[in-house]
């Protein structure tokens, strides 16, 4: 049995400028965030298909039985299957620790974990830049889904990173490099609450992809912010200065399209804010999902009082890429 473990993500800021309709017509893009410790798992196994009225059985919130790869209904699972070569006697099975459609880059997490997963089952080793440029191409290519190139990134790299999307389609990762002490600090000052509101990404994000010639401005500041949010985790700055960071980028990001936020995400955001977080944003392309609070440990149990309706989930930054953990 294969068994994978693809980490979830948290972005920072850039958030936009990695949709290829953007770096390439304005010369590159770039996100900051981190690979976080909420994980998707896959399995994978062989079994007898001669012995069964079926040759592939798939498991997610359904299980699927068919005869053939062409009749697997779940798109994602299909597309899979059919890159990798793989058409029959096999079982999978998925489980992830957070809900899907939530801002954490699910979607692309599953795609990577799957492809890694099942070229393992193949007996194939890929790089981890293979492993995103293959998760980009099936669902932007295959799939046909309006989703930008960093949650692959995350997905298969891990880590807190500073990713470049260049004009040309190259992929750089830069590491941040936080010592153990920054790391615990930064941590400490993130709250994620679930708004309670789930959305599918895809929808907002084509009608960003539709308008991106009007956004150009939003989304070249949004870059700058990039390169400012860097510094901030780089340099002498108070790590607290990324809050700041996150309010404007917020501010941006909600002129981007106006299902980005509504009255109950604005509502909860200022709230936040009044009881003292510094910034935050939506994860993801708006619309539900989680949110991210930067605050101050003095101000927490302030913030967390203030929206105590909504379910906060504790996260690790900095969480390994997508790997094999039992083969």
């Amino acid at each position: 049995m294969i068994l994978c473990k693809t980490p979830l993500r948290v972005s920072f800021l850039g958030g936009g400028t990695d949709f290829p309709e953007y770096y390439r017509a304005n010369g590159g893009g770039a996100v900051l965030g981190t690979a976080i410790d909420k994980f998707l798992y896959h399995s994978v196994m062989p079994f007898h298909s001669r012995l069964f009225d079926y040759s592939v059985r798939i498991a997610y919130r359904r299980v699927e039985c068919v005869q053939s790869v062409d009749h697997i209904e779940h798109a994602p699972f299909r597309e899979v299957l059919r890159h990798v070569g793989i058409r029959r006697d096999v079982e999978i099975s998925v489980t992830s620790d957070l809900p899907s459609f939530s801002g954490l880059g699910s979607s692309s997490s599953f795609v990577v974990g799957l492809l890694n997963a099942l070229h393992a089952f193949g007996g194939r080793a890929v790089t981890k830049l293979d492993l995103a440029q293959q998760a980009i191409r099936i669902e932007r290519e295959t799939l046909r889904e309006a989703v930008g190139c960093q949650d692959q990134v995350f997905a298969a790299f891990g880590g807190c990173n500073l990713v470049e999307f260049t004009a040309t389609d190259d992929i750089l990762v830069h590491r941040i490099p936080l010592k153990r002490a920054q790391l615990e600090e930064l941590e400490s000052m993130l709250l994620m609450f679930y708004t309670g509101i789930g959305r599918k990404a895809v929808d907002l994000e084509a009608k960003k992809i539709s308008n991106i010639a009007k956004l150009t401005d939003h989304l070249r500041e949004m870059r700058r912010l990039v390169d400012e949010g860097y510094r901030v985790l780089t340099g002498g700055a108070p790590l607290s200065a990324l809050g700041g960071l996150l309010d404007q980028a917020w501010r941006l990001k909600k002129q981007l399209e106006s299902g980005v936020s509504n009255s109950a995400i604005d509502g909860m955001y200022a709230a936040g804010m009044e009881a003292g977080a510094l910034g935050g944003k939506i994860l993801g392309a708006g619309g539900g999902g989680f949110m991210l609070f930067c605050v101050p440990q003095e101000r927490q149990a302030a913030v967390r009082a203030a929206l105590a309706a909504h379910y906060e989930i504790p996260i690790a930054l900095n969480a390994p890429g997508s790997q094999i953990v039992h083969a």
